[in-house]
């Protein structure tokens, strides 16, 4: 094999640089949907392995081309599914070179730079959300993996609170009690099933979404011993945020630790004009966040926090004889469910580091523009209603009827120029749009506004008709 000048390398990051470019310059205006299905692509693969290997270029030529035709068009401005955000391209490019680099970001010790970065990227997340500063910080895979992280913590801090012993496991501890909103993300409820707490115990909500406060603290009268009360910090479907300031003084004073699921939510608090939304906030014990949503890096970076460091340490930390440590100083596996793992953090320090502190005002403000100037153009298509308050970065349309509401979704799906996920709130079908992207600019609120208006027009949503090309709004 010719290495050339870049090494064995070379020659195969060239032709995957090639490629990543061709996607990254088509992102913008191509369908959003994939050409194919799953079924599609797996047909363009080879289905035999091989019994001998084959050159690393082809490889990659082979992976590119078989592949793009059923790739989505995430990072689009005009991709509304999921909340995922696009990425910035600083966070892309360090995410490169995390690779390269390949640190296994476990320990401080192998591994000082990746832990270093890690470790400056946490203290500017909880200086812009207003958090303690001695707050344990843990880079995981997304929303689901943070929550879990903060719920063992949580668990094991209010179980020795009890008087038992984690270690011992939870089949000899009493009894913790877990309560939530009625509005509770499925990831907090598989998080508090993996940590052995079952599904929360739901305790009532408002027509947003928000936790009855008053029946949370019905919920903590009602029972007794160790409790953990899961709050919200944006709503998956109305952007609502829940009381902090009443919760979590109800939950303190009943001794509950107070866990906040602010998956895309969370990042309110960074922003002066919005930080009303997230009152209180700061006094709750463990929060969770998810990186690749509202803040645009690339795909995994969850972030789990928790107020007391040592308790997130004796929670998840590892100890064995191999395992390099500094007394008295936590390592990056104190603070996450793994052993092993890429430095995702690094991601995070590249798109702070280039953004600044008003660069994350500007994107977490322009997300909620481009939220509300969505939710008043689609207002003004008759036969359309927005179900929700907007006011954060959600968007629920919905026609006069499930069937309509329901065949509006899939038409603008197949169409391409938008991709809004269906759903179902408040007994009924909506499409959700969620603004994550960064790139989500008046422009792309103009597009999308279009593409609504024409598919009701084209299923005569609210009476309305097809109308000729040039009469549709440009």
């Amino acid at each position: 094999m010719t290495h050339g000048p870049h090494g064995e390398y070379g020659a195969a990051l060239h032709v995957a640089h090639r490629h990543a470019m061709a996607w990254l310059d088509s992102v913008d205006q191509r369908p959003i949907r994939p050409d194919l299905d799953v079924d599609g692509v797996h047909a363009r693969l080879p289905q035999e392995l091989p019994e001998d290997g084959i050159d690393p270029v082809a490889v990659i030529e082979e992976l590119a081309e078989a592949s793009t035709p059923g790739l989505m068009a995430m990072g689009s401005p005009r991709f509304y599914g999921f909340v995922i955000g696009g990425t910035y391209p600083a966070a892309l490019a360090a995410d490169w070179l995390v690779t390269a680099w390949d640190q296994n970001t476990g320990s401080r010790q192998p591994t000082p730079a990746t832990a270093a970065v890690e470790e400056v990227a946490a203290a500017w997340l909880l200086e812009l959300l207003g958090l303690p500063a001695r707050s344990g910080v843990g880079f995981v895979t997304g929303a689901t993996m943070a929550n879990f992280g903060c719920l063992v913590s949580a668990r094991d801090a209010v179980l020795r609170g009890a008087g038992a012993d984690p270690v011992e496991g939870i089949q000899r501890a009493p009894s913790v009690r877990f309560l939530a909103g009625d509005a509770v993300h499925t990831s907090m409820v598989l998080a508090g099933r993996l940590a052995g707490l079952g599904a929360p115990q739901t305790v009532g909500a408002d027509d947003q979404g928000r936790i009855d406060v008053r029946g949370l603290e019905r919920a903590l009268g009602d029972g007794e011993g160790p409790a953990i009360v899961a709050l919200q910090a944006g709503d998956v479907h109305s952007g609502a945020f829940d009381d902090f300031a009443a919760a979590v003084e109800i939950a303190h004073q009943a001794g509950a630790w107070v866990h906040v699921d602010g998956a895309f939510g969370l990042w309110a608090a960074a922003s002066p004009r919005l930080r009303q939304l997230v009152g209180g906030l700061a006094d709750a014990d463990s929060w969770a966040t998810d990186a690749h949503k509202t803040l645009n890096v690339p795909y995994d970076c969850g972030v789990a926090i928790v107020r007391d460091e040592a308790a997130m340490n004796a929670a998840l930390g590892a100890h064995a004889a191999y395992l390099p440590s500094v007394q008295s100083v936590s390592d990056p596996y104190d603070r996450t469910p793994e052993l092993s793992r890429r430095a995702r953090g690094v991601t995070v320090w590249a798109a702070l580091r280039s953004l600044g502190r008003q660069g994350v005002v500007r994107l977490i403000d322009g997300l909620t523009d481009a939220a509300t100037a969505l939710a008043d153009g689609l207002r003004a298509i008759p036969g359309l209603e927005v179900l929700n308050d907007v006011v954060f970065t959600q968007v629920c349309l919905a026609a006069g009827d499930d069937a309509s509401t329901a065949a509006l979704g899939e038409w603008l799906r197949a169409e391409g120029t938008v991709w809004a996920s269906s759903s179902t709130w408040r007994g009924r079908t909506v499409v959700r749009f969620a603004v994550s992207n960064r790139g989500t600019d008046g422009e792309a609120v103009r597009r999308t506004i279009d593409a609504v208006a024409r598919g009701a027009a084209a299923l005569g949503v609210g009476g309305q008709s097809a109308r000729p090309r040039d009469e549709q709004v440009r």
